[in-house]
C-alpha cells in the first residue's frame, strides 16, 4: 500500500533533466519531501498518543469503561491530528494545485492560474506571527486581485526551515506544473 505522505524525490533527483517527474499526472502528489519539523512534530504526537493509548488501556483494565472510552478518543484525535499534520503543504496533478492546510484544503483548476512565481518577502516563521525575509511561492489566480494571492509555501514554513536548496527545487518543480498545465 503507497504511503500519500511520501513522494518521488528520488525518481527527480536520478533525472534532473525531466521537470515532471510522475508517471500518473492523474494522482495528487506533493513535489517534495516533508520538512524535518514536520515529521519531527507528528514523530512526537504519535509518541505522546502511544502513551495515550496505554493509560487507556490501564483504565479500561481497573474498570471504567466510559474513562477509557474518552481516554481513546483523545488519543485518537492526536492520531488523525499526527497524520493530517503530514499531509499539510502543496499538492499537484493534472486537475490542478491543491494547498492542503491543517483545517482547511483549496484547490485550484489549472485554467484557473495565471502564473506561480517565486517572490522576495517578509514570510512567516514556522506559521508564528514573527516576520522574517525569506522568498515565498505564491498563487496568481484570474478571479483575484493582485493584492489577494495566496502564499502557497516559503522558505521558512515547517517544510523547508534552514533547507533554501529544497526550497527552491520544490518552487522549481511546482512552477514546472503550472507551466505545463497551464498552457491549455
Amino acid at each position: 500500500m503507497p504511503l500519500p505522505f511520501l513522494t518521488a524525490d528520488r525518481a527527480f533527483e536520478a533525472a534532473e533533466d525531466v521537470a515532471l517527474p510522475f508517471d500518473d499526472r492523474d494522482r495528487w502528489r506533493r513535489p517534495y519531501r516533508p520538512g524535518p519539523w514536520r515529521v519531527g512534530v507528528a514523530a512526537i504526537l504519535l509518541l505522546l498518543a502511544s502513551y495515550v493509548l496505554f493509560a487507556a488501556v490501564i483504565i479500561a483494565l481497573t474498570g471504567s469503561m466510559s474513562e477509557a472510552g474518552v481516554v481513546l478518543g483523545i488519543a485518537a484525535a492526536v492520531i488523525v491530528g499526527a497524520l493530517r499534520l503530514l499531509r499539510v503543504g502543496v499538492w499537484v496533478s493534472a486537475d490542478g494545485l491543491r494547498q492542503v492546510g491543517f483545517l482547511r484544503t483549496r484547490t485550484v483548476a489549472w485554467d484557473r492560474i495565471v502564473a506561480v512565481r517565486t517572490v522576495q518577502q517578509p514570510v512567516r516563521w514556522l506559521g508564528l506571527p514573527r516576520t522574517v525575509q525569506g522568498q515565498a511561492l505564491l498563487l496568481v489566480r484570474k478571479d483575484r486581485a493582485a493584492e489577494d494571492t495566496p502564499m502557497l509555501m516559503t522558505t521558512h514554513n515547517a517544510d523547508f526551515l534552514a533547507r533554501a536548496g529544497s526550497f527552491d527545487r520544490a518552487a522549481d518543480a511546482v512552477e514546472a506544473w503550472a507551466d505545463e498545465y497551464g498552457r491549455d
